[in-house]
């Protein structure tokens, strides 16, 4: 399977993963925090169909191809999860409309916080590979004469 197919795969899966976590997030400690989980993997996935649809126009050498798309999995995915623990162990350190008022024990609110700062920075990094990837005109060859 080719990287553009695999993005498209990811993208699916990670949609009916926030859809699902839609089904349950009556069950968590933060119900706010669980829906933002839901919508984080409905958008994120939904995110990767979008790369996946334009991966081919992405021009990158094979090392900072290998970087994207890397760090598109593990931001996507991560930022979901991240969401989803956030949600369950009840933290609000870093999201106090999410958190109304609710905290965690310090060592819950670190991972979490370490969590979202190393999400934030591989989206980050995969959103500036993918802007330099699509930048300039691509190189068109002419038509041969028979």
């Amino acid at each position: 399977m080719d990287d553009r197919r695999r993005l498209l795969f990811h993208g699916m899966a990670l949609f009916l993963i926030g859809l699902l976590t839609g089904l349950i997030e009556q069950h968590f400690t933060n119900v706010r925090m669980a829906l933002a989980a839901h919508l984080e993997g409905v958008m994120n996935g939904t995110f990767l169909l979008a790369i996946g649809a334009i991966w081919s126009e992405v021009r990158l050498s094979p090392r900072a191809s290998v970087a994207a798309y890397w760090a598109l999995l593990c931001g996507t995915y991560g930022n979901w999860a991240v969401t989803t623990l956030a949600a369950a162990l009840g933290t609000g350190a870093l999201s106090p409309i999410t958190a109304a008022g609710r905290g965690a024990a310090p060592w819950q609110e670190t991972l979490v916080t370490t969590g979202f700062v190393s999400i934030g920075l591989a989206i980050i990094a995969a959103s500036i590979l993918l802007l330099w990837g699509l930048r300039g005109k691509v190189a068109r060859i002419a038509p041969t004469k028979a």
